[in-house]
C-alpha cells in the first residue's frame, strides 16, 4: 500500500494541472503554448471525467478571477472544493445516466456559444466517455447504455469500444472541438489509455479521429454483437459507412487549428513513482511494462510465471523483488458475479502462486474504483487459496462466476481507497521476498 500511495501522489490531478498551466504577467503558459490575454475577451472552463472535479480545481487556482464560469461532469461521489462559478454535474460511470446527459447539453450550449475572441480550457480524464453522453437525434440514452454493456461485456477493448462510442455521439471523435470552433480551445488531458492517444483518451473530444464507421462494423461483426444492439444503433452505423452521415473529423480538418491537447499525467508517471518507492523500502524494482493489456486470468497467469522464476533463478531480479506492472486489461464476462479486472487479476493469481512461499500479488485501479465496485482492487499471497478452502470457498467457481468481489470480501483481502479523483489506469505489484 505504501507503493500504491506513493504511485497516486505522482498522478495528483491539481498538481499535474499547475505543472502545465501557469500565468505569467499577462501571458497563459500551457506546456509549450503561450497566449496572450490581451486577445481575448473571456475564459470558460469545461471538464469530464473522473479527475474533472480536482483538474477545474487546479485551473481555477490558477487562473482565478480571469475565469468567468464553467461546467464540469463528474462521476458520483468524485468531488472537491469549486467556487460557485464552476456548476459540478455529477453522473454515472460506467453506463451513462440521465445526469451525464443533462451535464453533457450544459456542456455542448457553452461549446457552441463561444466567439472567436473566447478562450476555453477543457480538462478531460478518464471516465470521460460516460461521463459526457450526448447522443445523436434518434438514438436514446437507454440505448447508448445497453450498447455500452454489450461492448463491455463482450471482451472488447477500449480503442474498440471507444471507435463505437465516437459514432453515437455528437461530441466525441472531435467534435467538441467542431462545435467550439472558432474560439481557441485549450485541452489538459491526464491519460487512461496505454501509450496515451488522444484519439483515445475519452473517446477524444478534442482530438481528430482516426476511427470510422465502417471500423465500427467491423467491431461489431468481431464481437458477434449484430442483433445484441440496439436497431436505431446498427442502423446509424451502417449508414454512416453509407456515407449518409458525416464522418468524424480527421486530421488536416482546419477545426483543430486553434485547438490545443496536452497530456498532463499518465500510468508511466505513477509506476516510475511505484518504482522509486520500492527501491527506497529495500527491494530491488523492474517496471516490466505499461503497455499491458489482454486478457486479465492470462496476464495473471504471465505475472504469477515471473514470481515462480524469481524463486526458482533469481530473474530477472533477485529477491526481495519488486515487478510492476500498469496499463489496463480486460475481463470476458460469462458469469453473473460481481467484480472488476483488477480483483479478477488478483483471484487468477492467486490460484497460480498457492503454496509459492513469500510471494504477494496486488492489483488495483488508481482511480479508487475496480469495475461496478466500491473496491480498488485486491490483494493476495501464497497462502491465500489454502484460507479461502479451509472457509469453504471454491476459487475456481468463483473465478468462472466472474464473483472475485464476493470471494475476497469473505476473505478480507478487498483494497478500499475511495474515489481518488484521479484515473491513468491500473497498478499491479509482484512482490517476491
Amino acid at each position: 500500500m505504501d507503493i500504491f500511495l506513493e504511485s497516486l501522489k505522482a498522478v495528483d490531478p491539481i498538481a499535474a494541472v499547475k505543472r502545465y498551466l501557469r500565468v505569467e504577467n499577462s501571458t497563459l503558459v500551457a506546456g509549450d503554448y503561450f497566449f496572450d490575454l490581451k486577445n481575448f475577451d473571456k475564459i470558460y472552463l469545461i471538464g469530464f471525467g473522473k479527475a474533472a472535479s480536482s483538474m477545474a480545481r487546479g485551473v481555477e487556482e490558477t487562473l482565478g478571477a480571469r475565469l468567468e464560469k464553467g461546467i464540469v461532469n463528474v462521476k458520483y461521489g468524485g468531488l472537491d472544493q469549486l467556487s460557485p462559478k464552476i456548476e459540478i454535474q455529477q453522473a454515472a460511470h460506467p453506463v451513462p445516466d440521465e445526469n451525464g446527459v443533462r451535464g453533457a447539453e450544459k456542456i455542448t450550449k457553452l461549446a457552441s456559444s463561444l466567439g472567436e475572441k473566447d478562450l476555453l480550457i477543457c480538462v478531460i480524464s478518464g471516465g470521460g466517455s460516460a461521463l459526457l453522453p450526448a447522443p445523436p437525434e434518434g438514438i436514446t440514452l437507454a440505448e447508448k447504455q445497453q450498447t455500452t454493456k454489450a461492448l463491455l461485456d463482450c471482451g472488447a477493448d477500449i480503442a474498440e469500444i471507444n471507435a463505437i462510442r465516437k459514432h453515437i455521439s455528437v461530441v466525441k471523435g472531435g467534435q467538441l472541438a467542431r462545435l467550439t470552433y472558432p474560439a481557441t480551445l485549450v485541452s489538459l488531458i491526464l491519460s487512461d489509455v496505454i501509450g496515451d492517444p488522444l484519439d483515445g483518451i475519452a473517446s477524444g473530444p478534442t482530438a481528430a479521429d482516426e476511427s470510422t464507421f465502417s471500423d465500427c462494423l467491423a467491431i461489431m461483426q468481431k464481437y458477434d454483437l449484430f442483433g445484441k444492439i440496439p436497431q436505431s444503433i446498427e442502423a446509424r452505423l451502417r449508414q454512416g459507412a453509407d456515407g449518409q452521415i458525416p464522418e468524424t473529423p480527421k486530421n488536416g480538418d482546419p477545426i483543430f487549428a486553434k485547438t490545443r491537447n496536452i497530456i498532463i499525467g499518465n500510468n508511466w508517471q505513477a509506476v516510475s513513482a511505484a518504482n522509486e518507492k520500492a527501491k527506497q523500502l529495500g527491494y530491488n524494482s523492474l517496471i516490466l511494462s505499461t503497455f499491458i493489456e489482454g486478457e486479465t486470468k492470462d496476464v495473471a497467469r504471465v505475472h504469477a510465471a515471473i514470481a515462480k522464476e524469481i524463486h526458482k533463478t533469481g530473474n530477472p531480479l533477485p529477491r526481495p523483488a519488486c515487478i510492476i506492472s500498469g496499463g489496463e486489461t480486460t475481463v470476458t464476462i460469462r458469469g453473473k458475479g460481481k467484480g472488476g479486472r483488477n480483483q479478477e487479476f488478483a483471484l487468477a493469481a492467486a490460484m497460480d502462486i498457492a503454496g509459492l512461499s513469500d510471494t504477494v500479488m496486488f492489483s488495483a485501479g488508481t482511480d479508487g474504483t475496480d469495475g461496478p465496485t466500491d473496491a480498488a482492487g485486491a490483494i493476495v499471497d501464497s497462502r491465500t487459496i489454502e484460507f479461502a478452502k479451509r472457509n469453504g470457498l471454491n476459487p475456481s467457481s468463483f473465478l468462472q462466476a466472474n464473483d472475485s468481489y464476493h470471494f475476497f470480501e469473505k476473505l478480507g483481502d478487498l483494497i478500499f481507497t475511495g474515489p481518488t479523483n484521479t484515473n491513468v489506469m491500473d497498478l499491479r505489484l509482484v512482490l517476491v521476498g
